[in-house]
């Protein structure tokens, strides 16, 4: 039972410090799913992250999956449960006082003070995911067609992730 308290405890924490759509939260989740409690292996933890990336809500699937882990269907409920509750009742909070608040110039200087910290911290997360699974040229390649496709056509996220993984099978990319 302490494990399933301990779970909620965490997932609160990080539940209410996700901004950004949560990709700014990778290295921090890195840090405490695979290194402090030893809930994921790397390997577990990178595969959760590109299969989270096919649902909605990407990183708060990986707290499902970390949570299922680590206390069965139990821990993957409250792990889920717990990371949304903080933003949920922020914004059952916020929404009601909306027209009050979107005019104030603190929140507007505020926000404008925090993109910047959210850009850096998705290029800390890359970073971080990169140096652990870019391994080969080949690895490198997909890297870089999968960012000129994005970056140049309409085509899903998903169909990019889905044709990386179809390349990385057939040509057993490691």
């Amino acid at each position: 039972m302490a494990a399933i308290f301990n779970l909620a405890w965490i997932f609160l924490k990080i539940g209410l410090i996700f901004f950004g759509g949560g990709y700014v939260l990778i290295p921090l989740l890195h840090r405490i799913m695979v290194e402090q409690f030893h809930w994921l292996t790397l390997k577990e933890f990178l595969d959760g992250l590109a299969l989270s990336q096919l649902t909605p809500g990407p990183l708060a699937m990986l707290a499902t999956f970390t949570g299922f882990r680590a206390g069965g269907f139990v821990g993957g409920l409250v792990a889920t449960v717990f990371i949304f509750l903080p933003c949920t009742a922020l914004m059952l909070f916020l929404s009601s006082r909306y027209e009050k608040l979107r005019n104030m110039e603190l929140i507007k200087t505020a926000l404008d003070g925090i993109l910047p910290a959210v850009v850096g911290l998705v290029t800390a997360a890359a970073y971080s995911l990169g140096k652990t699974s870019l391994l080969s040229p080949r690895d490198f390649f997909l890297l870089g067609g999968g960012f000129l496709i994005l970056q140049f056509t309409k085509l899903s996220p998903m169909v990019v992730i889905l044709g990386s993984g179809a390349i990385g099978y057939f040509f057993h990319f490691s």
